[in-house]
């Protein structure tokens, strides 16, 4: 298909981004074709008529587990059960992949054109991803690590990680997302906020040095980059000295820290979507226990600080939102971005080019996605308001286009509880 897109306001996703007015978005196949004056002709194209509405590029989420669903819990469950139960038989299994597929659908109408998967049941991730790329089904560009690599008791053992009770079988599961093509490598090297038994503790150490230092070894020697989930300073420093690329969530940093991350040129994911209910709701409200609310205070503390700090020190910063865990739905990263300008501090530029275009260079795509450009994907979604004045305006995505297949009329289904309690902190 071909499209002219015609009266928008366009914001073309780079740092220095302004409106551009009186210009024409060609689309061919998947493709920008140009951006033209608004004089040229437009015989055999589809004229889109925008009527003064915003044109960007689409979202780009960094941290998603696309088998949650985001729904708030009044207790913990036991993940590594249900997911068994859940591939106990092919009924159940082919039902998981059906609901995962249908996450890839929520994301990409909520404006994701991207999403990095950062654990996941099975192989799903990337076989929805190899159906989406051959154009069997419409949804987001998917980077995927498939399951996460955790050690026995480690975060999330047994459900979106597979547990390695030894180096040579974490290896072995590197061999095997080899043979998915996964995207990435994902660690669970430290405890989450569920995982802490008391306060203070939530981002533990759980898997070996050795193990960490090996594993990163061996997935860049067969060209992968790996990701982390860290949640504590002395699991910062550890993943750093050890060969991880990317640190998920975060923590406080020191000097060192600091130095490390840019030695090796690695960056942070910053997610504060996931923190924000246990450390400032109401626990009547989060059904979070005394000890689960003072430690979610911790990693909400520690990942705005470790952000901060690395904006600081020119130390580069990717979005994610964690989607998946109580409270953060796949339609919901508008919010992270959001709370980036308003626990970050940054302007509402800098945090859409994070959001766009600096998530797609620090995904190692900024080549084909990101922004509005000649030659890259048509990714691109429209807005009713101006997001440079109010962020809030991308909660509700007006059309979508992902890689040429556009989405007139998108829509998500949201669950009120969570829009009442979370809009309280937008």
């Amino acid at each position: 298909m071909k499209y002219a897109f015609i009266n928008g306001n366009i914001l073309d996703g780079n740092r220095d981004m302004t409106l551009m007015k009186d210009r024409i978005v060609l689309v061919s196949d998947q493709k920008i074709e140009d951006i033209v004056d608004r004089d040229r002709d437009l015989s055999g194209y589809e004229v889109i008529d925008l009527k003064g509405q915003y044109l960007l590029p689409g979202l780009i989420n960094m941290h998603v587990h696309l088998a949650g669903n985001g729904k708030p819990q009044k207790k913990q469950r036991d993940n590594t059960k249900l997911v068994n139960l859940i591939f106990s038989n092919p009924i159940s299994s082919r039902v998981a992949y059906y609901l995962v597929k249908n996450y890839a659908s929520i994301a990409l109408n909520s404006g994701l054109t991207t999403i990095r998967t950062v654990g996941g049941l099975k192989d799903l991730d990337s076989q929805i991803r190899d159906e989406i790329d051959q154009g069997k089904i419409l949804g987001p560009r998917i980077l995927c690590s498939n399951e996460g690599i955790s050690v026995p008791h480690g975060h999330m053992a047994g459900s979106v990680a597979i547990i390695a009770n030894s180096i040579e079988e974490a290896k072995k599961h590197v061999d095997h997302l080899k043979e998915k093509k996964a995207d990435l490598v994902k660690l669970m090297i430290t405890g989450g906020v569920m995982d802490a038994k008391v306060k203070g503790a939530p981002g533990e150490m759980k898997m070996p040095v050795e193990m960490i230092r090996e594993v990163c070894d061996y997935a860049h020697s067969l060209g992968y980059i790996v990701a982390a989930h860290v949640e504590s300073s002395e699991g910062v420093r550890i993943a750093l000295e050890n060969g991880v690329d990317s640190i998920e969530h975060g923590a406080k940093l020191d000097e060192h820290m600091i130095d490390l991350l840019k030695k090796k040129k690695a960056f942070v994911t910053t997610t504060i979507s996931p923190a924000l209910p246990y450390a400032l709701f109401d626990r009547s409200i989060s059904n979070a226990s005394e000890v689960e609310q003072y430690n979610g205070n911790v990693v909400f503390e520690g990942i705005v600080e470790c952000c901060k700090t690395c904006l600081e020190n020119d130390i580069p910063i990717a979005l994610g939102n964690d989607v998946g865990c109580p409270w953060v739905s796949q339609y919901d990263f508008w919010r992270e971005i959001v709370y980036f300008h308003n626990y970050i501090g940054v302007s509402n530029q800098f945090a859409l080019y994070t959001a766009t275009l600096n998530n797609a260079k620090l995904a190692g795509i900024g080549d084909i996605t990101g922004s509005i450009e000649k030659g890259k994907d048509a990714d691109m979604i429209v807005v009713r308001n101006n997001p440079l004045e109010d962020l809030k305006t991308l909660r509700d995505v007006q059309m979508v286009m992902a890689r040429g297949r556009l989405i007139r009329q998108p829509k998500v289904k949201r669950k009120a509880e969570v829009d009442q309690q979370l809009d309280k902190f937008i």
